[in-house]
């Protein structure tokens, strides 16, 4: 029972047909694991179905649409392992989306492997070009054959009402059965294929939706164009050339042709365009790059991830060059490399003095070459904490150089003379080393370096940080404070406009500072800056690159709320990225604008040297315009089940999270609906006082509700306040990972006024 979207897909396609007979093929997971599977398509084109040759084993699956790309040849630390005993054009690494793990394969020959490779690429490219209506009638088929026990292509009513306990619907046994034998056309007492999608329509029928549409219809049946505009211009604030927008919007939501020649959009059409993306709460301008890449570095929030090496928490975990990999795909622009002495001359990166494993150096620096600008052209920072001796820094100069070769930023821009940092325009495509460097960017480009081999520089940044985990004191303190490290001058000489240097006080780097010169601080410190002079550090931040980044404590890789942090106007905000949770949550808000590019312009008040903004006192801007945003939340659909009890089904509640200076966090929660996540209904209103609304974040999380222990975390959808389109919208919620979990997704209607 193949459907009409999978024979559309197999046609005339020879790596589908042959992926459909299924192949043996071995999966590996590290030098001494390699085992045969037997790996075949499911007759859907969407589930790939795999099991072990010895009988009685249990099988698994993975769908397409958790596949987030296919890499050739040894592109995985497990492959490279092996890379002597299998050749490249046999092996093939499928990487997921969100934080599971690669699925690594060796095929018994190139063309087979070539064949899968292309076969999945294919899927995944069939998947991207559906339309919302396509993806939805996919969903509801995947549920029928899940449900689908006997395998009979039919479901009795008993089937259906167990299906839809699977689905998170709880429903009245009796409305049930009504739609039931309403959709059961074909009067046999079961539902077959297009019976049960009928069934799901009428289940699923929006009467949130339906309302609003008869509140603008003139004639109950359609919107005609007139009607579509005073909707687009009343409820959406949808300003010019409405005639033109509603035209478009007809010609590209509208499914029937007839309506589509008499100007007119559906009830269908209706539904298509609000659950689309323009129909979203995310403003589609601001998904493309839409800022001004021309101001200097320090006037951007810059995308960044602290011990990047990590996979798992900073005590144990897995050191993985899979970890650069994935944080740049998810547009990091700074990541961090933790090097030490290595054997045989070769540097390593790994978390110092702990049980974490160890990579070299310069497979790191390949990966970073690799997929620096994969996901954005813009600059990459590689923020190095050196603990080598002077030999292995020479090594490390080498690799860079070699390996990156001119990618690497090894000397000004144009040979200018150096007075200030240039912008992420003139940067695109260059990688800049931020450590410790022996002299200034003056000397060097004065020529008055002196020819020394190496330099010292006081370990001075080390002593804050032992400090800070306050590990008996004075004695460690004492020992570091005499400790010099020498630095080898080629390393030193590949740090160009990002020098680490120790903080001491805003008016020592007022004064003496350098706008090349970039200061570290630990959460706890920066918290305490931000305490004592919020001013003073925005104004420094206006001037130069600061970075922060979790406390040694969190040896779990916990995150702090990295929010605070922007409002000082600090740009590098280091975040473990292996870490899901509310910091990755907002961070992913923050930069899912701007074309995803790792770069966000800071507002205006925080670039200008002559304004003294503080996030303490919002109130005391020049252009203080302090906004009233108010969010009905109406409906939820399809939300996903939390409990993997049979019978348990969610009571969804929804909190609207304001994350913002100080004055503007708060946290509102709609009330919560017992045992219905499948279209929930609130209607309820949260209104929130936004002071900065240039700094607001807006989350939307929503919770199963539960009485006697904390409530189950079920979707999440973050993102800047400014981004946000008014009138009646869809957020299509993200999983814990930040990945899509579609067809979930909240319905509401915003507006954003000024406060009278």
């Amino acid at each position: 029972n193949i459907s009409p979207h999978s024979l559309h897909c197999i046609q005339g396609d020879e790596n589908l047909q042959s992926m459909l007979v299924g192949t043996v093929m071995r999966k590996i997971k590290s030098r001494t694991w390699k085992k045969q599977r037997y790996f075949k398509l499911q007759d859907d084109c969407m589930t790939i179905w795999y099991k072990s040759k010895k009988a009685g084993k249990a099988h698994s699956t993975f769908s397409v649409s958790d596949v987030e790309v296919v890499r050739e040849g040894h592109q995985s630390e497990v492959l490279l392992s092996i890379a002597d005993e299998f050749p490249a054009n046999r092996c093939f690494t499928v990487v997921f989306r969100g934080r599971r793990g690669n699925l690594d394969l060796v095929a018994e020959s190139a063309e087979e492997a070539q064949s899968w490779i292309k076969g999945i690429r294919k899927l995944i490219e069939n998947l991207e070009n559906m339309g919302e209506r396509e993806k939805l009638d996919q969903w509801i088929g995947d549920w029928f054959k899940k449900a689908d026990k006997n395998n009979d292509g039919r479901m009795n009513f008993k089937e259906v009402r167990d299906l839809l306990r699977m689905m998170n619907v709880d429903m009245n046994e009796h409305h049930a059965h009504r739609l039931f034998t309403m959709a059961d056309k074909s009067q046999t007492g079961a539902l077959e294929g297009d019976e049960f999608v009928l069934f799901y329509k009428m289940l699923t029928q929006r009467e949130d939706i339906l309302k609003i549409f008869h509140e603008y219809s003139s004639d109950g049946q359609k919107l005609s164009q007139s009607d579509l505009e005073n909707f687009l211009t009343e409820e959406q604030l949808e300003g010019h050339d409405i005639q033109h927008r509603a035209q478009e919007l007809i010609d590209r939501y509208e499914p029937s042709d007839t309506a589509k020649l008499l100007k007119a959009m559906t009830f269908d059409g209706f539904l298509m365009y609000l659950g689309s993306a323009e129909g979203s709460i995310f403003s589609p301008q601001c998904r493309d790059i839409f800022q001004d890449m021309s101001q200097p570095l320090c006037h951007y929030f810059i995308s960044s991830s602290h011990n990047t090496y990590l996979m798992e928490d900073q005590l144990r975990g897995q050191s993985s060059v899979e970890g650069y990999i994935r944080a740049l795909n998810r547009g990091c622009r700074c990541v961090e490399v933790d090097c030490w002495d290595g054997a045989s001359g070769e540097p390593i990166v790994y978390h110092g003095h702990t049980f974490t494993s160890k990579i070299l150096f310069k497979d790191v620096v390949n990966a970073v070459g690799k997929y620096a600008f994969k996901v954005s052209e813009y600059p990459v920072i590689l923020s190095i904490e050196n603990h080598c001796s002077v030999d292995q820094q020479r090594v490390m100069a080498q690799h860079l150089k070699h390996v990156l070769g001119d990618k690497l930023l090894k000397g000004m821009l144009d040979g200018r003379a150096p007075v200030g940092l240039p912008s992420p325009e003139e940067l695109k495509g260059k990688i800049l080393l931020k450590a410790k460097k022996i002299g200034g960017l003056e000397e060097s480009f004065n020529g008055t370096m002196e020819e020394s081999l190496t330099g010292e520089v006081s370990e001075e940044d080390e002593v804050a940080e032992i400090d800070e985990d306050n590990l008996h004191r004075e004695s460690i303190r004492r020992i570091i404070k005499k400790s010099k490290q020498h630095l080898s001058k080629e390393l030193s000489d590949c740090v160009v406009y990002c020098k680490s240097v120790a903080f001491r006080s805003f008016k020592h780097a007022r004064i003496h500072s350098k706008f090349y010169e970039v200061a570290s601080f630990t959460e706890s410190k920066a918290r305490k800056h931000l305490r004592e002079a919020g001013a003073e550090f925005v104004h420094h931040n206006s001037r130069r690159l600061t970075r922060v980044y979790p406390t040694g404590f969190r040896t779990d890789s916990s995150n702090f709320n990295p929010q605070e942090m922007w409002n000082a106007g600090c740009q590098i905000v280091a975040l473990n990225f292996q870490t899901a949770g509310e910091g990755m949550d907002l961070n992913d808000g923050l930069f899912s604008q701007n074309g995803r590019c790792g770069y966000v312009l800071k507002p205006g008040f925080m670039r200008d040297n002559d304004k003294r903004f503080d996030p303490d006192l919002p109130q005391k801007r020049d252009d203080y315009r302090p906004i009233v945003l108010s969010i009905q939340v109406i409906s939820g659909q399809q939300l996903p089940k939390v409990n993997i009890k049979e019978d348990s089904i969610v009571d969804p509640l929804v909190r609207v999270e304001i994350h913002g200076v100080l004055m503007d966090q708060a946290k509102q929660e709609t009330r919560y609906i017992e045992n219905n996540g499948f279209n929930p209904l609130w209607n309820d209103t949260l209104r929130f006082t936004i002071h900065t609304p240039e700094l607001a974040l807006v989350r939307f999380v929503v919770e199963d509700f539960d009485k006697t222990s904390k409530n189950d975390f079920v979707g999440q959808f973050t993102l800047p306040l400014s981004c946000m389109q008014q009138g009646y919208r869809h957020i299509h919620l993200l999983s814990r990972d930040g990945t899509t979990i579609s067809p979930s997704s909240l319905f509401v209607h915003v507006r954003i006024t000024d406060l009278e």
